[in-house]
């Protein structure tokens, strides 16, 4: 790719107006400043909000899962076209990208989305993504749009995620925007306010979780703020307002970066002391080494290894399903060597 990929994730209480429906007004300022960093970036717009564009049309609703799936699937069209008719403006066509954790946890459906991606991008067309809520088999709180997005950002090789809240940035015990953080430690994680927007699915816990994953792939990350006072977008990109992450130092695989994206994984596995060694000295994991499986999981997809005290360890591509593993010799690779990347 001939320009950088920036990814920037908007969450419904960003976006949203008093009312919880989306701001007409905020998405006229996103496409203008879209527009102008889209000369140098390649660019992906993760964007929450089509629950509360469709929720008034649900009678009696409640927040229910029914409900909100119902509300998703009139808002969804609802939203995507305040943000054709926004960018129009500005002489851009934007797609929509209704995505779900299968098209990231199985490597060849991913490649085929990385693969539209690039057409999108090679036609000047930005990819608007949201998580497909109409069909999905989890409850939306197990996978939000900070997950998604640093999904995307990880698997495509962004080098910056910018990430917009309703609070414009991580924000000290003063209530002061903390500006620049070198590493999200637990002084970090005691910033938070544990409250949360009523309007969205996660607050600055869920956004400092996947900052921090991001961060260790490589990708810089912004938390900052859209609405009036907060900087917007260009600021926050240039460092000038919000709160920037600053990435670790790495040599990663376009694919390693993607099975390290723990967002992927559903199940763990327990290993012995003997493979908790063997695996830090880069060797493959063998059924003799595994004490217990926490989950279930197919061939194929991706899993956390954890040492006795469930501490992480590594991020594996496993060739044995859960269920077969009890069936299986000793001496059966498990995970082969290639497929592992310790955390």
């Amino acid at each position: 790719m001939t320009k950088p990929i920036l990814v920037i994730k908007f969450g419904t209480s960003a976006i949203s107006n008093k009312n919880g429906e989306p701001d007409t007004n905020i998405i006229a300022q996103i496409a203008s400043e879209v527009s102008q960093l889209q000369k140098t970036n390649h660019i992906v717009l993760v964007s929450s909000g089509a629950v509360g564009a469709g929720k008034k049309f649900i009678h009696k609703y409640d927040g229910s899962l029914s409900k909100r799936k119902a509300a998703a699937a009139i808002g969804n069209p609802r939203l995507i076209i305040k943000y054709n008719e926004a960018f129009d403006k500005h002489g851009i066509q934007v797609a929509q990208s209704l995505c779900e954790r299968r098209h990231f946890a199985n490597r060849e459906l991913f490649l085929e989305l990385k693969e539209t991606y690039q057409e999108l991008w090679e036609n000047d067309i930005i990819p608007i993504a949201n998580e497909n809520d109409v069909v999905s088999d989890r409850e939306l709180k197990f996978s939000d749009n900070d997950e998604l997005a640093t999904l995307i950002a990880a698997g495509f090789g962004a080098s910056h995620l910018m990430i917009a809240t309703e609070s414009g940035g991580l924000l000290d015990g003063n209530k002061s925007i903390v500006r620049k953080v070198s590493k999200i430690d637990e002084s970090i994680m005691e910033l938070v306010d544990t409250s949360k927007s009523s309007l969205g699915t996660g607050g600055m816990s869920s956004k400092l979780t996947f900052a921090k994953l991001a961060n260790k792939m490589g990708i810089k990350v912004t938390i900052f703020g859209i609405k009036e006072g907060q900087g917007g977008i260009l600021k926050s990109f240039e460092q000038k307002e919000g709160t920037t992450f600053e990435p670790e130092a790495i040599n990663l695989s376009a694919r390693n970066k993607w099975l390290m994206s723990g967002g992927l994984t559903t199940a763990s596995v327990k290993l012995d002391q003997g493979a908790v060694k063997a695996i830090k000295n880069r060797k493959s994991l063998l059924a003799v080494g595994i004490t217990e499986v926490l989950g279930t999981f197919g061939s194929g997809e991706v899993v956390e290894l954890t040492d006795n005290q469930g501490e992480v360890i590594a991020i594996a591509r496993c060739r044995e399903a859960s269920l077969a593993l009890k069936k299986k010799a000793q001496n059966v690779i498990v995970a082969h060597a290639d497929d592992i990347v310790l955390v």
